[in-house]
């Protein structure tokens, strides 16, 4: 289990590109540096910018440029729509009360992606 930090990686199956955890939950704590994230750091555009262009018809953005174009598949700006992370393994440690962000947590968008961490920041593993 790793804690993920302000640099790690997300990736949503229906981004065309990977996007970045923001910390803003808390910036006292560190780990190799940088802020650690907790489960708080869910909210979309302020700790989980978009993964480029969305390519589900589930987004109404995404059924609205399809059917603008008459039917040919459009993918539309993404822009991710979550509530919370899921928890993976729990973290043995919180900030302030609130949970650390572990590597196997996992975020579900409104429009059905399910945002995983590739890569959680922290290189060194205690």
């Amino acid at each position: 289990m790793s804690y993920v930090t302000s640099t790690a990686s997300l990736v949503c199956p229906f981004g065309t590109a990977p996007s970045r955890v923001i910390v803003a939950s808390q910036q006292k704590y560190l780990i190799e540096g940088k802020p650690v994230a907790t489960v708080m750091d869910a909210v979309p555009m302020t700790n989980i910018p978009p993964f480029a262009m969305c390519m589900t018809m589930s987004n109404p953005a995404v059924a609205a440029a399809t059917a603008a174009k008459l039917g040919v598949f459009t993918p539309a700006p993404c822009v991710p729509v979550t509530a919370s992370w899921i928890p993976g393994q729990k973290a043995s440690r919180t900030i302030q009360g609130k949970p650390c962000l572990t590597n196997e947590c996992q975020c579900t968008c409104a429009w059905g992606g399910v945002i995983t961490i590739t890569n959680p920041g922290q290189v060194k593993v205690n």
